[in-house]
């Protein structure tokens, strides 16, 4: 096991130190344990790296923002210890963090096992509201909803050790270093450049996952070129801790018989097999698509010799305010409110929001102060849900209210307190 700097992660290896390296990466909210009824036989014919995510299983609660940050931490970790090529099977989270190296720094990774694994997991507002939660709440609310994301129904009442151990390894988990984890799968999304992972890949899912299941597997199949599918029956998200025998089958033949040749010093090339022709699979014509189409952005127009910041403010828009919102916008601006939308995307949201100067908590408590004074309630409430995906607590906007109400008059936050509260109460309480 590890001491554990800043810039690297907590690990642990298993099996023989002369044999190749093989990596298995947990999810969001679990720790290398999930892994532990897979290690007996991988380590007969591999080293097993085993690491734990920022603040999951005891480590230490130094946060990476993005998947390609985590991505350096784990090489760093790696680089520190003398491997340079390994194998790569990791689940849901770890799934994003492999497809990362396989992309980046493809001369490392021999072979990879894509599990329970999305080019982009959900979307954006789907995991940003999660952190919200998070802040509010605690974890709590995901820690008691895990078995029913994680496991089938059977599954959980047969297995009640293993549900209650699911439970408390993420009610353990560091709450920051949770929510940054969701603030990366909100930003991730490679499905441009799935025909660019050139290394073989097992996809493998459980028949029953409902966050990433068979048909998230078979757009990757469809988009990386030398993938193959695995659909393993009578599993949810976790396919590795509700049937390990399946999995562990599944990832003794994968990287046994696709493990990518080394890179040839000697010659400066690198000998890759030839990828099977294969046609692209389309999903059942029942599955529901990975995500919405956004609307088609206007033109960028030419701003003398800056850059037009219309696609930072698009960017930087929908961090902000959320998909949902923007899309609605956009799609239901015409011929009279198109230039609007237009106008509002780059002057307010590309020259201003993403000006240096102030961070977005910051901006959100300016915002909300302005709106309370011009009584714009209808904006008041979509920027409240706002300054909560920007990481003010409900407390926090409680006191720029107060503080209005002294500024800009009793009446005005009177209003503004009945719109916030609605708000605050429809985004912080947790699902079931």
């Amino acid at each position: 096991m590890s001491e554990t700097p800043t810039n690297t992660l907590q690990y642990r290896f298993d099996g023989r130190e002369d044999a190749p390296v093989l990596i298995l990466g947990p999810s969001l909210g679990t720790t290398w344990h999930m892994w532990d009824r897979q290690v007996p036989e991988l380590s007969k014919h591999w080293r097993i790296f085993r690491f734990d995510l920022p603040g999951h299983g005891g480590a230490p609660a130094y946060p990476s923002g993005s998947v390609s940050e985590l991505a350096q931490r784990l090489l760093a970790t790696l680089d520190g210890l003398g491997v340079q090529r390994f194998g790569f099977a990791g689940c849901a989270f770890s799934g994003a963090l492999g497809m990362e190296l396989a992309l980046r720094r493809p001369e490392r990774v021999a072979s990879l096992a894509l599990i329970a694994a999305s080019p982009r997991f959900g979307t954006a507002d789907e995991f940003r509201r999660r952190g919200v939660i998070v802040r509010t709440n605690g974890l709590d609310p995901m820690a008691r909803t895990s078995p029913e994301r994680w496991f089938t129904t059977g599954f959980a009442a047969a297995q009640p050790a293993i549900t209650e151990w699911a439970v408390q390894m993420v009610r353990t988990t560091d709450p920051g270093c949770y929510i940054a984890a969701c603030e990366a799968l909100a930003a991730f999304d490679i499905r441009a450049e799935l025909g660019r992972i050139g290394v073989p890949a097992l996809v493998l899912a459980g028949s029953d996952d409902q966050v990433t299941g068979p048909a998230e597997a078979r757009t990757l199949v469809a988009g990386i070129p030398d993938a193959r599918l695995a659909v393993v029956p009578g599993a949810s998200h976790l396919v590795p801790v509700e049937q390990p025998a399946a999995v562990t089958d599944l990832l003794v033949r994968h990287f046994s018989t696709a493990w990518q040749p080394a890179f040839d010093s000697s010659t400066g090339q690198m000998a890759i097999p030839a990828a099977p022709v294969k046609p692209v699979l389309a999903p059942p014509p029942s599955a529901a698509p990975l995500a919405e189409i956004a609307p088609a952005a206007p033109q960028p127009v030419a701003l003398g010799n800056r850059p037009d910041p219309y696609d930072a403010g698009l960017k930087v828009r929908r961090e902000v305010l959320g998909d949902a919102h923007v899309d609605r916008a956009l799609a239901s601006a015409d011929a009279f409110s198109g230039d609007f939308q237009e106008f509002i995307t780059r002057y307010a949201w590309g020259e201003i929001w993403d000006r240096p100067g102030l961070d977005r908590r910051s901006r959100s408590c300016v915002t909300l102060t302005a709106l309370v004074a011009g009584g714009h309630l209808d904006e008041l409430a979509f920027h409240t849900r706002a300054a909560l995906r920007n990481g003010l607590t409900p407390v926090e906007i409680k006191e720029v209210l107060l503080q209005a109400a002294v500024y800009c008059g009793v009446p005005a936050a009177n209003s503004a307190f009945k719109v916030a509260q609605q708000v605050i109460r429809e985004e912080t309480t947790p699902q079931e």
